[in-house]
C-alpha cells in the first residue's frame, strides 16, 4: 500500500489528509496543531479484524461505497437506474500548507474535493462534480464529510420554532446516524445551524469539540454518524428533491461550503466561526441603534403619529428608524397587497418621503419593511401574473401559509420586476436599510412542470440580494425571515444582520441569543428593547433587564416610546448611550460563556483591554446568597480593573462600591461574589485593564 499525507496547519489546529493507493484522501487527524513533522497515519492504521472486507474501509471526505464504507454515502445519483456506484481514483493533487485540492475521475464523473484552513483555523471543505458521461446523470446528494476522533462521544444539534429558535438538544454518539434533514425551502426555524461533537460532558469553556455548519440558505443537511467499525464522521450538505438536480453532459454541480471549526470548549470553536465571518464580510462601520415600527403601531400607519414617534425616538439617541409592514398598496392586514411594491396612496398621500425625510431632519437613517419573494392572491401582482406562483402544476396550489404564497424567483421576468420596483423605492425615498422578510417555509417548492425548485430559487435570492447591493451602495439588509429562519453563514456573506427571533422577552432573549452566538458573533444578531409587558410571552419585565439583555447584539428598540414615561425615555437614552459605548467591543471581542448554576448565568465578550460582562438570574437560587461567579475569558496575567454598572446598581455588594483590581486569573478561577438579583434581572459588569 502507497500512503501520502498532506498536513495542513493554520490558526492553531491541524488537518491531516491522507490518500492511499489514489483513492479518495481521508482525515487522519483534525485538532490541536501539531508538530510538522507529525505524520499521524503512519501509526493509525487499524489491525485486520473479522467480519471486514480484506482491504483497509475508510470513510473518506466523501464516504463511498466502493471503499466499503455502508453508512450514507457522499455521492447518490445515477443514470436513469444504473451507474449508481463509483470507485474514484485521484489523478492530480495541489496542496500546500493550508490548503489542498484533490481531483479525481470515475466512470463518466470528474470530482473536485477542495480543503483549506483560514487563518482563524476554520476547515473550507466544498466539492464539485461534473458530469463528462454522454447521457444525464441524477444527483440524488453530494455531502463532503470530515472525520472525527473517538473521543467525540457526544453530540449537540439545536432545534427550534417560532418564536422559540435555537434550542440545544444532546445525544450520545452512539452507533448509527443523527440526521437533520431541513425540507422547508429556506434555511428555517427548524434548523440545527451546527452538528457538534465532543467529549462527554464539554462545556463552553472544556471538553475538545468539533462542528459542521452548511453556508447554504435553501434545504439541507446535517449528518453524525458512526460506524459498528467506530468511525465518526461529521457531515453537511444541500438536500435535493426527487430528481431535482440531473447534470447534462458536461454541466457541474458545487456544493455549498462546508465550515467545520474544532475548539476545546464551545466559546473556541464560536470564536473561530466569528472570526470567519467578521474577516469574509469585512469590516463593518458601528452598528447603529435601531427603532423598528412593528410592535408600536403594527398596521395603523399615520404620519403624524409615526414622526412622532420618531421624535421620541431621536430623544433617546436612535440611529435608524425603520418603518415595518403596512405602507403599500392594499395591505392593512396580513391577507392583501403583499406583492404590490407601491406606496399605498390611501394610506400616504404624499408619498413615504415626506416621512423619510423627517427622520433624517432629526438625524436618523430611514428603513423599510419589505417581503420581495412572497404574494398574497388578493394583490394587483397575482392578479396580473398568477403563473408567477410557485405551484406543482397550472391547477392546484400549494398549501396557504400566513395568507400568502411564493413567487418563483426561477423565472427571470419575476426577479426583474422584483429589482426593478425595490431599486427604484430605495433610490427615490432615500433608504438605507431593508429588513427583508421571508414568512413561510416553501410547501410544493416546484414549476408548473411539476420540477423542484428549491436550489434554483435560493441561488435566484442570492443574486437579487446580490444585485440590490450592487446598485445602492451602502445599503443595508437585514435577513428576517419570521425571525430567525434564515440565519446561515451564507446569507450573512451577501446581508448586514440576522433577527434572531420575533420574540423580544428579554427572558426568551437569553436563551435565543446564547445559542444563536454559537454560529454568529454579537454584532449581527438584532436585539431589542421591547415594552414592559411582552407582546408575544405576556411577561412584564423591568427595563434593565430587557436592555442589558439587548446590550448583548445588534442593539435596537421594539416599543412605543411615546406611551414611555419620561423616566422611562431617560433610563432608555442611558442604556442607548451604554450600547454606543460598547459596540466597538461587541464587533471585536471574543464571546464568553459560563455553564448556567442555581439559576445564574454569566456571559460576556473580551477585548484585549477592556471587557463586559453580565450576570443574570434566570431562576430563583436554591442558595442564598448567590454563588460566587467566575469571570473567563480575560489574559490571565494581566490585572484588570473591575466597575459595576451604574445602570445595574447593587445595594448591598461589598466590592461594588469600588474598583477592585485583580488578575485575569483570579477573576477565572476564585472570581467575584455574586450580586442577590431577582428571577428576570442581571447586573452589567466592566473590566478594563489596569497598569496597577
Amino acid at each position: 500500500m502507497t500512503q501520502t499525507s498532506f498536513p495542513l496547519a493554520r490558526g492553531g489546529v491541524s488537518l491531516v489528509l491522507t490518500t492511499r493507493d489514489g483513492h479518495l484522501p481521508v482525515v487522519t487527524y483534525w485538532g490541536p496543531a501539531l508538530d510538522g513533522a507529525d505524520d499521524p497515519a503512519a501509526t493509525l492504521t487499524p489491525p485486520f479484524v473479522s467480519d471486514q472486507t480484506e482491504e483497509l474501509v475508510e470513510c473518506s471526505l466523501l464516504p463511498e461505497e466502493s471503499r466499503g464504507w455502508l453508512g450514507t454515502p457522499g455521492l447518490a445519483g445515477h443514470r436513469a437506474g444504473r451507474h449508481s456506484t463509483h470507485a474514484f481514483v485521484v489523478d492530480e493533487v495541489d496542496a500546500d500548507a493550508t490548503s489542498a485540492t484533490f481531483r479525481a475521475v470515475a466512470d463518466g464523473l470528474a470530482l473536485t474535493l477542495t480543503v483549506a484552513l483560514t487563518e482563524e483555523g476554520v476547515v473550507e471543505l466544498a466539492a464539485e462534480l461534473t458530469n463528462t458521461g454522454a447521457d444525464a446523470y441524477t444527483l440524488d446528494a453530494l455531502t463532503p464529510a470530515l472525520r472525527v476522533p473517538p473521543h467525540a462521544r457526544e453530540l449537540l444539534d439545536l432545534t427550534g420554532r417560532h418564536l422559540r429558535e435555537r434550542s440545544p438538544q444532546r445525544h450520545p454518539f452512539s452507533v448509527g446516524s443523527l440526521r437533520r434533514d431541513n425540507r422547508r425551502g429556506r434555511t428555517s426555524l427548524q434548523s440545527t445551524t451546527l452538528m457538534i461533537a465532543g467529549e462527554e460532558g464539554f462545556g463552553f469553556r472544556t471538553g475538545r469539540v468539533w462542528g459542521v455548519h452548511v453556508a447554504w440558505s435553501g434545504n439541507h443537511t446535517h449528518l453524525a454518524e458512526r460506524s459498528h467499525g467506530g468511525e465518526q464522521i461529521l457531515a453537511g450538505g444541500e438536500l435535493f428533491g426527487p430528481g431535482e438536480l440531473v447534470l447534462a453532459p458536461g454541466e457541474t454541480y458545487a456544493t455549498p461550503m462546508v465550515l467545520a471549526s474544532f475548539g476545546v470548549g464551545l466559546d473556541a470553536l464560536s470564536a473561530r466561526y466569528h472570526g470567519w465571518l467578521r474577516r469574509v464580510s469585512g469590516p463593518r462601520r458601528p452598528r447603529p441603534i435601531t427603532l423598528n415600527t412593528w410592535e408600536a403601531v403594527y398596521f395603523a400607519h399615520d404620519h403624524d403619529a409615526l414622526v412622532e414617534l420618531a421624535e421620541a425616538a431621536a430623544r433617546v439617541g436612535v440611529e435608524r428608524f425603520v418603518l415595518d409592514d403596512g405602507w403599500f398598496g392594499s395591505r392593512r392586514d396580513d391577507t392583501t397587497g403583499l406583492g404590490d411594491w407601491a406606496v399605498s396612496d390611501a394610506v400616504w398621500p404624499g408619498g413615504l418621503e415626506p416621512l423619510a425625510e423627517a427622520v433624517r431632519g432629526l438625524g436618523m437613517e430611514f428603513g423599510l419593511w419589505v417581503e420581495p419573494e412572497m404574494v398574497n392572491l388578493d394583490s394587483d401582482l397575482a392578479r396580473a401574473h398568477p403563473d408567477w406562483i410557485l405551484r406543482p402544476d397550472a391547477e392546484r396550489l400549494p398549501l396557504r401559509v400566513r395568507n400568502q404564497h411564493v413567487l418563483n424567483l426561477t423565472r427571470p421576468e419575476v426577479v426583474d420586476h422584483l429589482a426593478e420596483r425595490l431599486v427604484e423605492l430605495v433610490r427615490r425615498i432615500g433608504i438605507a436599510y431593508l429588513k427583508w422578510d421571508h414568512n413561510r417555509d416553501l410547501i410544493e417548492a416546484c414549476g408548473v412542470a411539476g420540477e423542484r425548485l428549491v436550489h434554483d430559487q435560493t441561488l435566484a435570492y442570492y443574486r437579487l440580494v446580490e444585485h440590490l447591493k450592487r446598485e445602492c451602495p451602502g445599503l443595508e439588509i437585514e435577513s428576517c425571515a419570521s425571525g430567525g429562519g434564515r440565519v446561515d453563514l451564507g446569507v450573512l456573506t451577501r446581508t448586514d444582520r440576522i433577527w434572531a427571533s420575533d420574540c423580544n422577552d428579554a427572558l426568551e432573549r437569553q436563551d435565543i441569543q446564547r445559542w444563536t452566538g454559537l454560529l454568529l458573533p454579537p454584532e449581527v444578531v438584532g436585539a431589542h428593547v421591547g415594552p414592559p409587558r411582552a407582546h408575544t410571552t405576556g411577561r412584564t419585565q423591568e427595563l434593565s433587564f430587557r436592555a442589558g439583555t439587548a446590550l448583548f447584539g445588534h442593539f435596537g428598540i421594539e416599543w412605543d416610546l411615546r406611551t414611555a414615561s419620561q423616566t422611562e425615555l431617560e433610563r432608555l437614552a442611558a442604556w442607548v448611550g451604554r450600547a454606543k459605548e460598547v459596540r466597538d467591543l461587541l464587533a471585536t471581542g471574543a464571546t464568553v460563556r459560563t455553564e448556567d448554576r442555581d439559576g445564574t448565568r454569566v456571559h460576556g465578550v473580551v477585548g484585549p483591554d477592556r471587557a463586559l460582562f453580565a450576570v443574570v438570574q434566570l431562576a430563583t437560587s436554591p442558595t442564598y446568597p448567590t454563588a460566587p461567579v467566575t469571570l473567563p475569558g480575560l489574559d490571565p496575567d494581566a490585572r484588570w480593573r473591575v466597575r459595576l454598572d451604574e445602570l445595574t446598581p447593587q445595594p448591598g455588594l461589598p466590592w461594588a462600591s469600588g474598583t477592585p483590581v485583580l488578575s485575569g486569573r483570579a477573576l477565572a478561577e476564585s472570581g467575584l461574589a455574586a450580586p442577590t438579583l431577582h428571577p428576570e434581572h442581571l447586573a452589567i459588569i466592566h473590566l478594563e485593564r489596569s497598569e496597577s
